[in-house]
């Protein structure tokens, strides 16, 4: 096996959930300048998540959005402008198939009386 592959760096350090607040300790070479003080007296390197398992819809069985960057909303915006537009393209698509229906009509009138 290659010797030196593995990082030596490992070192308990304190992940905590920015929606929640929760944190936990487990050991990690991630590289940050953030510490924490925990109950234990001791302090620790912190990594902020956005999201974990005490907050993650799959984890907890909540339907819930948990939205940083605007992402849903930008989603829903495209979604309403494109079924404004799918409804004034079909609004433009009837009215000249009301028309020529009417023409149609009008003719067909006119073979009748004549």
């Amino acid at each position: 096996m290659k010797k030196d592959i593995h990082p030596t760096n490992y070192r308990p350090v304190v992940f905590q959930d920015l929606n929640n607040g929760f944190t936990f300790l487990t050991r990690s070479t991630v590289a940050t300048d953030d510490t924490i003080k925990l109950d234990d007296g001791k302090e620790y390197p912190l990594v902020k998540v956005h999201i974990s398992s005490t907050s993650h819809p799959f984890f907890t069985g909540e339907e819930r959005i948990v939205d940083v960057e605007g992402r849903v909303d930008k989603f829903k915006a495209r979604r309403q402008a494109a079924e404004k537009a799918k409804a004034e393209r079909a609004a433009k698509a009837t009215k000249p198939k009301a028309k020529k229906a009417k023409a149609e009509a009008q003719k067909l009138g006119d073979k009748q009386q004549g």
